[in-house]
């Protein structure tokens, strides 16, 4: 009959449908077309073709369509539906909800219209409406396992994620092959960081539908997360395997290849991932994050532009760009970076890490709220494992030290001597080495300095935290707090009873979970208390910490074999460049100015920075050639023996000489500081205090300069303080680090004995021994 009478609607109405049916979607769309041709007052034809139009992402002629069926029959509720879904694609989503609307108006009983719009209500944002949506689907169809995996999807936005759970097991119950239900279930599982849970349910969604792309792909992450790195790379591989183009896995591969330190490979991958995507923001992101181990900084910039340009709101993303700009010296837009920065924050906008805030206030106020903004989104103190059982007190406290940095780095080189004199008949120690595995000779001191040493790189955070537990540590002190490879969720998670942050990160953590803060009465004041979420350990004279060992090469460097002038004043500025800011490179013009013949030293960070600072020096009338770059020595101490070749050490504002003020003073080189408000800008008076130069803190920018001119143009009195140095070296607190130990176990016996008493944390202070 169709060969005789091929116009028949009928005829073609049904052989449309079987070719909807078995996906043969041109065909049916000619079709159906064919039988609107027959029969064009038929509002089910026009619907009929606009689905197959739609399946072929012809939407506006679908659209046309399902508009022609709806004048044909008004009341016709299914072509309402068919339009929303086809406007819902194109994005026209208050439309689609009208549709949708207008459909379930005409047909109260419509669970699918109640379900498109739940889905609209969850594009737009609005999802309790949508819950309400989809919990309108349920009641009409209370065995839909895609109902109550569409309602879980809406409380995982609502963040309500334990009931987003319920609902997908009950989506489960009535579909045990729900593949895509074990997927969202694995979803909410790592959300809560259930990682081994979520595995499991991405592992069933697996092997339910094996080329489940996204199941494979967040498998990858949460084995990330778990620090299972080369699984992950397996699980990103093979979801790559499966789909070449998969953009999202390329980027995740990246992040893994970098954790493991293998940056060229984890730069490839994101540059496929971008090749892949041209817009996808987080692997331009991914890709300046690796450039910026690589030292390719430039190209990490212009990475990080790309990605905000792509989303202006990337999360974090502005302050780290920022802090890469200051490590460059390239201040061409610095002012107004920071003040936007600075509102940002106030506003609770997640701009920046704490770290980058540290270098550009000296407000302590804002370093705060800039880490409770961070640790609130990354590391919530809801993370906690059970509350511990109280403990019976031992005959020794057992103390675990946990960094990323037990090798040739200044926080190794400052506390060795602390872990090596701690009183073993009182103090277990244990250190916890999450950092790279160098194997250099101070990694070697430090496995010999601690009672037990743990390489926890391979562990994950939680197992880090149980294996703290296990281990029954009383304390456990933060070397790192939020610096790089530091691992802050350890302690979110409760690694010991009482946690403290200690000499890596010179600002408060902003998080409730880190009891005490090690300090001093000048770096706190207080009347700063309010600005630190911690308690403050106040120990005597400074709360840094020297190793008295520390060699320093007896080698005598001529000025000339360093490349500084044989004759002249040689100021010298060791501090990292992201701490040179405008301001304080002004000052250090205006000194250079008035001392004829002086010259600055400064540490050669990297080539963009030599050449901004010289091209602004220039810009302030002082000879490009007076800035001399010193390129890094392997050996500590010939770095230390050299610092004797200059006459003084300038120190940054803000962010004070840490590390840096502490190597020139053992060096016996006069550091001159400018104090600030926070932790970080009163380091470098804390250390003069406790060498007894309190004559080299200075208040004010004007009094800064003023005494650095008259001690480069008064030898007589630079002289005179660099004997009192000299003297002091050994005779005053800073450099004893026998002292500075039992100071520091009269703190952790302070906190230890408050606890065990049953009361809560609180100021404490050590009195000099």
């Amino acid at each position: 009959m169709l060969n005789a009478r091929t116009d028949n609607f009928d005829a073609l109405t049904l052989l449309g449908i079987i070719a909807a049916q078995t996906q043969r979607t041109q065909e049916a769309v000619e079709l159906f077309g064919r039988a609107v041709s027959a029969n064009p007052n038929n509002a089910i034809a026009h619907s009929n073709h606009g689905n197959a139009l739609r399946e072929l992402k012809r939407l506006d002629e679908a659209l046309t369509r399902y508009e022609q069926a709806i004048k044909l029959a008004p009341d016709f509720a299914d072509a309402y539906n068919n339009r929303g879904t086809a406007l819902q694609e194109l994005k026209r989503l208050d439309e689609a909800l009208a549709s949708y609307e207008q459909a379930i108006k005409l047909r109260p009983d419509y669970a699918e219209a109640y379900s498109n719009r739940g889905h609209a209500l969850q594009e737009l944002k609005r999802l309790d409406e949508a819950l309400a949506s989809f919990d309108e689907v349920i009641k009409r169809k209370p065995d839909s396992a895609e109902a109550y995996n569409n309602r879980g999807t809406a409380l995982g936005e609502l963040k309500r994620l334990d009931e987003a759970l319920a609902s997908y097991d009950a989506a489960i119950k009535r579909k045990p092959d729900y593949a895509e239900a074990y997927y969202n279930r694995g979803r909410a599982l790592q959300e809560l960081k259930r990682l081994d849970e979520a595995l499991e349910s991405y592992a069933q969604a697996i092997k339910l539908r094996p080329d489940y792309l996204e199941a494979h792909n967040n498998s990858g992450n949460a084995l990330q997360e778990l620090k299972r790195l080369e699984e992950a790379l397996a699980s990103y591989e093979l979801a790559i395997t499966l789909e070449p183009g998969f953009a999202e896995a390329y980027c995740n591969r990246g992040l893994a290849l970098q954790e493991l330190k293998r940056l060229d490979e984890a730069l490839d991958s994101c540059e496929q991932a971008i090749k892949l995507r041209p817009d996808f923001a987080e692997a331009y992101r991914n890709r300046g994050n690796a450039l910026q181990e690589l030292k390719r900084l430039d190209e990490a910039l212009d990475s990080y532009d790309k990605a905000l340009s792509i989303e202006p709101g990337f999360e974090f993303l502005f302050g780290s760009r920022l802090h890469l700009e200051m490590r460059m010296c390239d201040w061409s837009d610095a002012e107004s970076q920071i003040t936007e920065l600075f509102q940002k924050v106030q506003l609770n906008e997640k701009v920046t890490s704490p770290f980058p805030v540290l270098a550009i206030t000296d407000s302590s106020a804002l370093q705060r709220k800039a880490a409770e903004i961070w640790v609130n989104d990354k590391w919530p103190a809801s993370l906690a494992l059970p509350k511990f059982p109280r403990r019976q007190k031992t005959g020794k406290i057992r103390i675990g030290y946990f960094s990323a940095d037990f090798r040739n780095h200044p926080v190794a080189f400052q506390t060795a001597g602390l872990f090596e004199t701690h009183d073993r008949s009182r103090f277990e120690l244990t250190g916890f080495s999450f950092g790279p595995n160098m194997q250099d000779e101070m990694t070697q001191r430090m496995e010999a300095a601690f009672g037990r040493f743990v390489d926890v790189r391979a562990h994950s955070d939680k197992e880090v935290a149980l294996l703290s537990r296990n281990l029954e540590i009383d304390i456990a002190v933060d070397l790192g707090g939020f610096t790089q490879d530091s691992r802050t969720k350890i302690f979110a998670l409760r690694a010991a009873p009482l946690q403290v942050s200690y000499l890596g990160y010179p600002a408060t953590m902003g998080a409730e979970y880190i009891d005490y803060i090690i300090a001093d009465g000048v770096l706190i004041p207080n009347a700063s208390r309010q600005y630190y979420a911690e308690k403050v350990a106040y120990l005597p004279n400074s709360y840094f910490v020297n190793d008295r060992a520390r060699a320093v090469a007896e080698k005598t460097f001529s000025r000339e074999e360093l490349g500084l002038p044989a004759t002249g004043f040689v100021f010298c500025c060791f501090n990292n460049s992201y701490k040179i800011n405008p301001d304080t490179f002004d000052g250090w013009m205006r000194i250079l100015g008035q001392v004829e013949g002086s010259v600055l030293w400064l540490s050669e960070a990297n080539p963009t920075a030599v050449l901004n600072l010289r091209k602004e020096a220039e810009a302030r009338g002082i000879r490009a050639a007076r800035l001399i770059f010193a390129k890094r020595m392997l050996l500590m101490e010939e770095h230390l023996a050299r610092l004797r070749a200059a006459d003084m050490f300038i120190d940054t504002f803000p962010y004070n000489a840490h590390a840096t003020g502490s190597d020139a003073l053992w060096a016996g080189l006069p550091v001159l500081t400018r104090v600030g408000h926070t932790f970080a800008g009163r380091v470098a008076a804390s250390l003069l205090n406790a060498i007894g130069l309190p004559e080299l803190i200075t208040k004010t920018q004007s009094e800064y300069e003023a005494l650095a001119i008259e001690l480069a143009t008064n030898p007589d009195r630079l002289i005179q303080i660099r004997k009192k140095l000299e003297a002091n070296r050994l005779a005053a607190p800073l450099f004893d680090t026998e002292l500075f130990t039992r100071h520091m176990e009269n703190a952790y016996v302070q906190m230890y004995e408050r606890y065990h008493a049953d009361l809560p944390p609180d100021h404490i202070y050590v009195k000099g021994l």
